[in-house]
């Protein structure tokens, strides 16, 4: 009975939520008049951080038109984010997937010039470095339409990534670079960007503050999977560069399994690592995978784990933000302040070091400087 009331105490905060959202947002999609923002996601990472903005956006009586590339498609990776998330739902889906990195950039490149011939908005608004945030900040640049881009700025410096190629590209195309942290002002500025460079904080954790709580009373991922708070790890594991190369996979498996004897490890399995597991006849011992975790249960179980293990640039952010220690399972990361304050480290280093806080992340309200500079843009 527990978990049933708290699947109807979750949908009626998600009900309540969507009800703010198109309270706010009523005046704005009914005046056509009104300046128009095109916002291009198409991964979990980027309906967690488009959340508050598109909130922020209905408010600033900003009229945002949202298009879904199809990214990720399936329930686990997309529609679950869009509900407990209280994402309008998308003005378009280009079901654009499983396809390689040139063709899909390609298919979402054409397919986001049609909605942009179609909708002619006055400012297209990327997030982060995957295909999506590429081909949208190109197809607008091509068009002469100005782009904005949400988490300008990062750079890992390795350039046989492809988030490391799409987000140089989409900073190079931008009007407006929005950088969570001031290490991505000045990595702009070494490259010659200084117009337009705003510093805003970090839309993701805007996103944990408000979720937190609506996790603890919604998700009973603890108790499903009975774990006990502090006593296991949670781990992720998705990067081509991770899995697209059977060594590294093996490595990084072994690696995970190596501190799966200290602790439960569970493993929220990405589709691609899947299958890659699948190709080469992988089966982990001792860790326990799960399928890929909608936003709520994951948020508590990040919450309350010991560590995360991970190759996502999210999900060393949002262990910070929920004060858990983190292990990049990757040789750099963009996300150097972590590793300065002590609260993630490299796979390949020992130790972390002394522990602090990180004021770059901003206070919760960077949604809400990103809706007035855009506004102030389009005036």
């Amino acid at each position: 009975m527990d978990k049933v009331r708290a699947v109807a105490k979750c949908r009626e905060l998600v009900q309540e939520a969507v009800a703010e959202i198109n309270s706010s947002a009523t005046v704005t999609r009914g005046a056509a008049h009104l300046p128009s923002i095109l916002s291009v996601v198409g991964a979990r990472p980027q309906f967690i951080k488009a959340a508050p903005v598109s909130r922020a956006l209905a408010k600033a009586d900003l009229r945002e038109i949202l298009v879904h590339t199809g990214q990720h498609f399936d329930a686990a990776m997309s529609d679950v984010f869009f509900e407990e998330l209280a994402i309008p739902p998308p003005a378009h889906n280009l079901e654009v997937n499983s396809l390689g990195h040139g063709a899909m950039t390609g298919r979402m490149l054409e397919k986001l010039e049609q909605v942009l011939l179609a909708e002619r908005p006055d400012l297209v608004l990327v997030y982060g470095d995957t295909n999506s945030t590429a081909a949208g900040a190109l197809a607008a640049a091509k068009l002469n339409i100005p782009v904005a881009h949400v988490e300008a700025g990062l750079r890992s410096f390795n350039r046989r990534m492809p988030e490391e190629v799409n987000r140089v590209l989409a900073d190079h195309l931008s009007e407006l670079l929005l950088c969570p942290t001031t290490t991505a002002v000045a990595n702009l500025a070494a490259e010659g960007i200084t117009k337009g460079v705003h510093a805003v904080g970090d839309v993701m954790y805007d996103t944990t503050l408000a979720a937190i709580a609506r996790a603890e009373e919604c998700s009973r991922i603890l108790e499903t999977l009975e774990l006990v708070p502090r006593r296991y790890a949670v781990a992720t594991l998705h990067r081509a560069e991770n899995t697209d190369d059977p060594e590294r996979l093996a490595a990084v498996i072994a690696w995970l399994e190596t501190a799966a004897l200290d602790q439960p490890v569970i493993m929220a399995v990405h589709p691609r690592t899947r299958k890659r597991m699948a190709e080469t006849g992988m089966s982990p011992r001792g860790l326990r995978l799960v399928d890929p975790l909608g936003y709520l249960d994951m948020a508590r179980l990040v919450h309350h784990a010991a560590a995360v293990f991970t190759d996502s640039g999210g999900l060393q952010k949002e262990a910070y933000f929920h004060r858990v220690a983190c292990v990049t399972l990757r040789d750099e990361t963009e996300w150097v302040e972590t590793l300065e304050a002590g609260w993630n480290r490299l796979w390949t280093v020992a130790e972390y070091r002394p522990r602090r806080d990180i004021a770059d992340y901003g206070t919760g309200r960077a949604a809400d400087q990103i809706a007035e500079l855009l506004r102030a843009r389009l005036a």
